[in-house]
């Protein structure tokens, strides 16, 4: 199959990540791929170290040329800007276009971004809340759900060393995302304030940067059971160094941290929001929090570190569980969608 990729984003996140795990797995079974990227991105410097042709592109109204697309069966959308470079390059030369959208938040029904969503061939969500969201604006439209697939890292045996030394002794629960209002680091530093005298060994490091660090560092001033760590490169080593992945969030799309999480071993605790329940089955393959809930966290948490029978039964879990976000099930799931839109 010849297919077009479109991602505009200027930094690198779960998506970016996500989008490049896919890509790969389609040129491992030959396809041929053309990726439209944002030069001063980290996924257009990946992205072109892989067998594929990059078109670079800052913004949704350049490299419109018909040649772009002209070898390729339809476009495959991944982020937010990219929706208007399909659709323009869709007008200006029929080239259908398909849409993977990855937050869980309402759709804008401004005139541009409803043209875009309602002229392409299919909408997808990753997960049953984002699929739901996109029904809601556009009932017409057709929408599958396909979820995201769990990225593995290296493991730096001695980066692992290190973080072992620094949190001797404890049992370390790690917290990884941006530091922005709806990730529930809040919640994290709740439980921590629950647990700090009463369960002493139990430590907190809060992977991540952002714009709400600062007010996050003011709550849990004075704490000795949490360290803020900043953002971490090396996700392979914290997995492997930790006892528990902790990811209490307001709202989500899916949660690709906790997917990854549990491909490393980890047991986890969600909140039960957004496209978390899609992953985290309570008491099976995870346990689920309700948002916003610090005692609930810190009991789950509890919970987790001193029952072992559980521990067994969510490391069975969440290895079934795992087979339905491999990354060769779901990039069949694509392809199926594009041989429908190819017809």
């Amino acid at each position: 199959m010849n297919i077009c990729h479109v991602n505009l984003a200027s930094g690198y996140h779960g998506g970016e990540n996500q989008t490049l795990q896919l890509i790969k797995q389609q040129i491992k079974l030959g396809y041929n791929l053309t990726v439209v990227a944002n030069p001063q991105s980290p996924f257009c410097d990946r992205v072109s170290e892989l067998n594929c042709r990059v078109v670079p592109a800052k913004h949704y109204l350049l490299q419109h040329g018909k040649a772009v697309t002209a070898d390729c069966q339809l476009i495959h959308v991944h982020e937010g800007r990219a929706i208007y470079w399909a659709w323009l390059q869709h007008k200006l030369h029929g080239i259908p276009y398909l849409v993977t959208r990855r937050i869980d938040n309402p759709l804008k029904r401004k005139w541009l971004s409803t043209q875009a969503y309602s002229h392409a061939a299919v909408l997808v969500g990753l997960s049953n809340e984002i699929a739901a969201r996109i029904r809601d604006a556009y009932p017409q439209q057709q929408v599958e759900i396909i979820p995201s697939s769990p990225v593995s890292y290296p493991v730096d045996n001695r980066q692992l060393a290190q973080i072992r030394e620094r949190f001797a002794d404890k049992f370390l629960v790690i917290h990884g995302a941006n530091m922005l209002k709806h990730k529930g680091f809040d919640v994290t530093i709740g439980a921590a304030k629950l647990l700090e005298h009463r369960t002493p060994d139990v430590h907190f490091a809060l992977l991540g940067d952002g714009k709400q660090r600062a007010e996050l560092e003011q709550q849990a001033a004075g704490l000795s059971n949490v360290s803020f760590v900043g953002k971490q490169s090396n996700m392979g080593d914290w997995f492997a160094a930790a006892d528990l992945l902790v990811h209490p969030s307001y709202s989500e799309g899916l949660g690709s941290v906790i997917l990854e999480a549990m491909g490393s071993g980890l047991p986890v605790i969600g909140a039960r929001a957004g496209g978390i329940p899609d992953i985290i089955e309570h008491q099976r393959s995870g346990l689920l929090i309700e948002p916003g809930d610090a005692k609930g966290l810190a009991e789950a948490i509890e919970q987790i570190r001193t029952d072992s029978e559980l521990r067994d039964v969510l490391a069975a879990g969440r290895a079934a569980k795992l087979q339905d976000f491999l990354i060769e099930n779901t990039a069949q799931r694509y392809a199926t969608l594009y041989s429908q839109i190819s017809a």
